[in-house]
């Protein structure tokens, strides 16, 4: 194997190469500019060359490779015998027709690279991970995976000579977890941390800064599994803090654009998180990674409607059941009639007719086959027309466009009386002007009914009327779908929430993340079995990870011990780090006492989050006598999925009475801290904490 100063002349020779492609790309914009073809083809085309120009011109200053595998010289190694590879976030190449310099992490050659194990080698020789600081390589380390030595290795001894340890400049392996279809054992944390060599454990405890990272330097072997599993399979990871749900779906959403671009370019893909905080955290994962056709949006943005009111908890629960759906179908569906009367058309001297019986089968029918409201009564027309045209077609009458027209004209008064045209909204108005359905009870109408008959063009719509729109409109017209649903923070969907991304995925594949521990609206998910039935998934794989790289032991000892209050029925998170600081006091004086904190924590590196009540949040900014671009006072509301060096918790109790599932929050929020956290209270603690 290469040694340290080998490496470095190899790093630059790839640097070489990523530039010279650079140069390529963009020469190919410009020479793209001329090309001859249709508009629509010019375009694509344009848009292409210069995206990738772009990312290539992203990448350049970043490592160019993190990794190596180097195969035994054994028949075990089959077609890589004696081979090398180095792996990167993406391909480079210095001439089309040698081998690859660096290969991308996704291809299929590099699973050995995060799966491959000293019991199951899978005829690799050893795996080298790469250290560096900013774009110098300081430090390589080999993880021995057999005894046979691969062509042209070097004594072993030379591996020593390694340069300063230093992070390799991915994201951490601190959010690993377990693979498909089993829990993290604590016998194989055990063994895997002993395995953990310097690099990886620097990278596990490197400092927070900035938005989230990749982890493609640092995937285990559990996360590798859930990253490339099938585009057609399903998989709900639940995943305790700090376990890695998150980075394994943006990595699969990746994966999968890799694997399955043509099948995939249609539909796409689309990543769904529960806030816009939580969406300018994670937006720099997937550009890193050379993908930047993934739509990233909240289920707000999703159903894009205006929102200009508010409901109360009660209304706002009722809206959200998965009740609510049959009841706007009834709605819906409730527009239809029975025909009273036969459907007669004059056309010049003659007189076609479909008598009310056939009428009326038709309109039966179509209700009982159609997918949805529109479609229906496309067919009815159709259909009407259809039986029209054979009487006429049978008297020699040439049955046109024009024919076909004029009839659609004379026989719509007749379909409108029976089957009306219908929009959502004046749907939907109409419903919460005067609800009734038997499926709900009399309190629970009232919740709902609006104070005054309004129309839909004066209404003023809630985020709960939102996701109704939603449903109706689906039940008008069928909406389209994606290829893959990544969605985040899924334990918080509401029932009704979770049909509409059920209906984006219908023909597509879903990865569900989330934990029930971290569940924090009223309406947060029980059990993974009923969520994912919500979601049109009742067979997907449920994956429970427990294993936490992000949170130090001594957090989550911590949060630990609200677990019995919660009562959600997963077990306690184990962390794989023994580092960490904690520390919980009583003040008198919170403004004061969490200016001191700040400044203490600014003298460590890394970021600092302030979490506070939501109600307080403005006023402990305040009162904050720090600036500082490292420190960030953060509602508790909006903490879900962030993550800082330093956490300061502002009072506790505040948190937990500022709404229902106030204890959940505490959860999320205590679990916020990468390396430190400080806990300041004037009030007594939840007697969980006590």
């Amino acid at each position: 194997m290469r040694g340290l100063e080998e490496e470095r002349r190899y790093a630059e020779r790839c640097r070489d190469a990523l530039l010279a492609m650079i140069s390529g790309a963009r020469d190919n914009v410009v020479v793209g500019e001329d090309t001859w073809g249709d508009r629509y083809t010019a375009e694509r085309l344009g848009y292409y060359l210069k995206s990738l120009a772009r990312q290539l011109a992203d990448e350049a200053g970043g490592p160019p490779f993190f990794g190596l595998i180097g195969y035994r010289d054994d028949d075990e190694a089959q077609e890589h015998r004696g081979q090398r590879y180095y792996l990167g976030r993406r391909h480079v190449s210095d001439a089309i027709g040698r081998p690859p310099l660096v290969i991308d992490w996704r291809a299929p050659v590099a699973t050995s690279f995060y799966q491959a194990t000293a019991e199951d080698p899978r005829g690799v020789a050893v795996r080298r991970r790469f250290g560096w600081a900013g774009e110098k390589l300081t430090s390589i380390e080999d993880e021995p995976l057999a005894r046979s030595r691969y062509a042209g290795e070097r004594d072993p001894g030379e591996n020593a000579a390694r340069g300063p340890r230093s992070g390799s400049g991915a994201r951490s392996a601190a959010d690993a977890g377990a693979g498909p279809g089993r829990d993290a054992e604590a016998g194989t944390d055990a063994a895997r941390n002993d395995r953990v060599g310097g690099i990886l454990r620097a990278e596990i405890e490197r400092p927070r800064v900035g938005p989230m990272r990749d982890i493609v330097a640092t995937i285990q072997p559990e996360q590798d599994r859930l990253v490339r599993a099938g585009l057609e399979e399903s998989v709900c990871v639940q995943g305790a803090p700090g376990t890695g749900k998150t980075a394994v779906g943006l990595h699969r959403a990746a994966y999968l654009l890799y694997a399955h671009r043509a099948r995939l370019k249609r539909g796409g893909v689309l990543v769904l998180g529960p806030n816009a905080t939580f969406l300018e955290y994670i937006s720099a994962v997937l550009p890193t990674l050379g993908e930047g056709d993934v739509e990233q949006t909240t289920i707000g943005e999703l159903l894009a409607v205006g929102i200009d009111s508010t409901d109360g908890p009660e209304a706002a629960a009722v809206k959200h059941d998965a009740r609510m759906a049959g009841a706007l179908k009834r709605a819906l569906y409730g527009r239809i009639s029975t025909p009273g009367e036969a459907v007669v058309v004059a056309d010049s001297s003659y007189r076609w007719r479909v008598d009310q019986h056939e009428f009326a089968q038709m309109v039966e029918e179509a209700r009982s086959e159609a997918t949805s409201y529109g479609l229906g009564r496309e067919r009815v027309f159709s259909r009407v027309i259809a039986a029209l045209q054979r009487q006429a077609e049978a008297r020699g009458q040439n049955c046109n466009r024009v024919w076909q027209r004029r009839m659609a004209r004379a026989v719509t008064p007749a379909v409108d009386a029976v089957w009306p045209t219908a929009k959502a909204d004046e749907v939907l108005a109409q419903f919460l002007s005067e609800p009734a359905d038997d499926a709900f009870t009399a309190e629970e109408l009232t919740a709902i009914r609006w104070p005054r008959r309004r129309k839909a063009k004066s209404a003023r719509w809630t985020a709960a009327d939102a996701v109704l729109l939603d449903e109706l409109s689906a039940l008008v017209n069928r909406v389209p779908g994606y290829g893959q649903v990544i969605v985040d923070e899924a334990q918080d969907l509401s029932p009704m929430q979770c049909r509409a991304i059920a209906r984006r995925s219908e023909h597509g594949s879903l990865t569900v993340l989330g934990d029930l521990e971290q569940g924090t609206t009223p309406w947060a998910a029980l059990s993974w079995p009923e969520q994912l039935g919500h979601l049109g998934k009742p067979e997907a794989e449920i994956v429970t990870l427990t294993t936490g790289y992000r949170v130090p032991a001594a957090v989550v000892a911590l949060a630990n011990k609200l677990l019995e209050a919660l009562d959600v029925g997963v077990p306690p998170t184990r962390s794989f780090r023994s580092d960490g600081w904690l520390s919980v006091e009583k003040v008198t004086d919170l403004g004061r006492s969490c200016s001191d904190a700040v400044r203490m924590a600014l003298k460590e590196e890394g970021s600092i989050g302030v979490i506070v009540a939501d109600e307080s949040a403005a006023g402990i900014e305040a009162s904050l006598q720090v600036q500082d671009e490292r420190v960030t006072v953060v509602p508790a509301g909006l903490a879900k999925g962030l993550e800082f060096d330093h956490v300061v918790v502002v009072e506790p109790a505040d948190i937990v009475d500022g709404e229902e599932r106030g204890l959940n929050r505490l959860y999320v929020v205590l679990t916020r801290a990468v390396s430190r956290l400080e806990v300041l209270h004037r009030r007594p603690l939840p007697e969980a904490l006590r």
